[in-house]
């Protein structure tokens, strides 16, 4: 979730202090977020993140200021049922009931130091929100204990895991706008390439890491986890085939590998004379061609379809239209 990331890192400025914090704990029904989204409102009229579509940002505004000025949280419930839509004003019409707590925030918040911590050491942290109960001064954000047990009543917790870890095999000009829009997604970005003067920080400064070495070598180099999305996108067969022969009987995320399918074809029946059986199972997980099939052309909307393919990936979908789902939008 960026926006999380980016009020962490907004909170670690004292200059923005003090500052209130509306965080989304409980959703009954539809809406357009979910819990765990978060507005930063700073005394100055600066604003991170969103609670909403814009349609609550007005009212939690109002009532920011009113705790900024008490000291004290408060905790609203939006209730847009048709029957009760017009009592707030909003015209919604999303048929959900949403639970928010605002809170003050006078200085830097430990929890928010140690969320930069983990994103920056890749694990997770767990974040405890009280939002009900007798003492109101006692609610807001903090972190969870590494022992502690189920959250105690009138308290929400959140898992926050780091975010997606994408590698980008490959610094041609089409790999820009994938590393570009993957950043705006709040992912961790690695671009790496064989040839130096492809993989270069001028040419990838959304990249978080810009690494280079031979082909045969750079995927001990970056040892991509179980949780990584890779794609190959080099445009060279002599460093797509070793590049992929490396991460054979690699778990991983996501695999994908740009270029047409006979082309991935005969990759993968290269590999499999000497490595038939992890050759059989990169061939079932590998997607190639890359991406959902939304008619792209050119590098920024072949970019679109690769990472909406991995963002279906990740939130375990099959990319379908969502007039096609049966059930809610979100599980």
């Amino acid at each position: 979730m960026p926006e999380l990331a980016a009020i962490a890192t907004a909170l670690g400025e004292a200059g923005l202090l003090p500052a209130v914090l509306a965080t989304l704990v409980r959703v009954e029904g539809s809406s357009y977020r979910r819990p765990g989204a978060r507005l930063l409102l700073t005394a100055d009229g600066r604003r991170i993140g969103a609670i909403s579509g814009g349609c609550l940002e007005a009212d939690l505004v109002e009532r920011a200021r009113g705790v900024l000025a008490r000291g004290v949280a408060e905790a609203v419930t939006y209730d847009t049922t048709a029957e009760n839509d017009l009592v707030w004003g909003v015209g919604l019409g999303c048929h959900g009931v949403v639970r928010v707590l605002l809170e003050r925030i006078d200085a830097p918040p430990a929890w928010a130091a140690e969320l930069r911590a983990a994103t920056a050491a890749r694990r997770t942290v767990r974040l405890r929100v009280r939002h009900d109960g007798p003492d109101p001064f006692r609610w807001g954000t903090r972190l969870a204990g590494a022992t502690e047990g189920a959250p105690a009543p009138g308290e929400w917790e959140q898992p926050v895991p780091p975010p997606p870890a994408l590698f980008i095999l490959g610094a041609g000009e089409d790999a820009r706008p994938v590393a570009s829009l993957a950043r705006t997604l709040g992912w961790h970005v690695t671009v790496a390439d064989p040839r130096p003067a492809f993989a270069t920080r001028e040419r990838f400064p959304a990249a978080h890491a810009v690494v280079t070495a031979p082909a045969g070598e750079l995927i001990a180099r970056l040892d991509p986890g179980p949780d990584a999305l890779v794609v190959v996108m080099t445009h060279h067969y002599v460093h797509d085939l070793p590049l992929l022969g490396a991460l054979l009987g690699r778990p991983l995320a996501y695999v994908g590998l740009l270029g047409p399918r006979r082309r991935a074809e005969r990759i993968l029946a290269e590999l499999a004379v000497t490595a038939h059986a992890a050759a059989a199972d990169l061939g079932r997980r590998l997607r190639a061609p890359v991406g959902l099939d939304l008619g792209a052309d050119g590098p920024e909307q072949v970019a679109l379809a690769i990472l909406a393919e991995m963002q279906a990936v990740l939130g375990r979908r099959d990319g379908r239209p969502l007039r096609e789902r049966n059930g809610p939008i979100h599980d």
